[in-house]
């Protein structure tokens, strides 16, 4: 397995553990904890797709981590939801 496979897996675990703990109610999508693990798990995905040049991803999980630290930022102000 090349580190660009092993990278990418992570990062899909990451994402796909936020995932699972907000359809099934552990966690709200508007609490830090998702949004930090959204942007982890994208941001890592993007890098291991960049890793291994395919772009249409890397801008894909690029646009995703973005749009999942400006959630993050908003929680931690308190301007989403009312878990801070």
């Amino acid at each position: 397995m090349k580190p660009s496979d092993i990278i990418a897996s992570i990062g899909v675990i990451i994402l796909l553990i936020a995932f699972l703990l907000n359809l099934y109610k552990r966690i709200p999508a508007e609490s830090r904890l998702y949004t930090g693990l959204n942007f982890i798990g994208a941001a890592t995905c993007g890098f291991a797709s960049f890793m291994i040049s395919f772009y249409p991803f890397v801008v894909l999980e690029s646009i995703w981590a973005a749009f999942a630290l400006f959630s993050f930022y908003k929680c931690s102000t308190g301007n989403i939801g009312n878990n801070k």
